[in-house]
């Protein structure tokens, strides 16, 4: 692929963090909630109790861990209702200008998901990013297993393009912060999606926890300086 690009090549997640989809995820979780009998969840509840995989997410609220059955079906019936309102969501503030940016300023970025890859790529197109990255992932399997591993094969597939130590991870989960150090990357939480300002600077004072996609892009420069 030729010389290493300058500057901070960022691995964007995309839900709760370019996409600004979190009162649309606790909408659905709450109509998936009372299909199956669970009691229906705050904001701040669940942005303090949420994690991946998912299924802890749900022995945090039911006291044990689902059986796969069970899971099968929390899974199935969330995902029903939350892409019946997706289309609704726009991205984050400023999101569209500083993909654009950066891209005009010639540095590099990505988007790693778990979001299904098959839902993924036509709502990031319908935004009119898809050009901005070098190279978007969903999930391709059925596992809700973390990104660690999705990691690792995502920037071996973008070998040339940036060395682990100038890749930054921007995201709105610890589990952004877990996969990027994973593959010896930096991260940058954010504090717009599904997790509290608490339960994400519970990561350690070397993970930065900002408000902002700017700020977070403005840290992630300087930590790839």
């Amino acid at each position: 692929m030729g010389k290493l690009q300058r500057g901070a090549h960022i691995v964007w997640d995309w839900n709760g963090t370019l996409l600004h989809d979190i009162h649309a995820v606790i909408e659905s979780t709450n109509a998936s909630f009372a299909e199956i009998g669970l009691d229906p969840i705050t904001l701040e509840r669940y942005r303090d109790l949420y994690c991946v995989p998912v299924p802890l997410f749900y022995e945090r609220l039911m006291g044990r861990l689902p059986t796969d059955a069970e899971w099968e079906v929390m899974d199935a019936v969330f995902h029903k209702h939350y892409w019946a309102r997706a289309e609704a969501c726009g991205l984050a503030d400023g999101a569209a200008e500083l993909l654009a940016e950066r891209r005009a300023a010639g540095r590099t970025q990505s988007l790693l998901s778990l979001a299904p890859h098959e839902h993924l790529v036509p709502i990031v197109r319908r935004h009119g990013i898809e050009e901005h990255f070098v190279r978007i992932d969903g999930r391709m399997d059925a596992s809700h297993a973390g990104k660690a591993e999705r990691m690792v094969r995502h920037l071996a597939a973008l070998e040339g393009v940036a060395a682990a130590e100038r890749v930054v991870v921007i995201g709105d989960a610890v589990d952004d912060a877990v996969a990027a150090a994973h593959v010896g990357a930096q991260a940058v939480l954010y504090t717009g999606g599904s997790h509290s300002r608490a339960s994400l600077e519970a990561v350690g004072v070397q993970v930065p926890v900002v408000d902002s996609l700017a700020e977070a892009v403005e840290v992630a420069e300087r930590l790839a300086a």
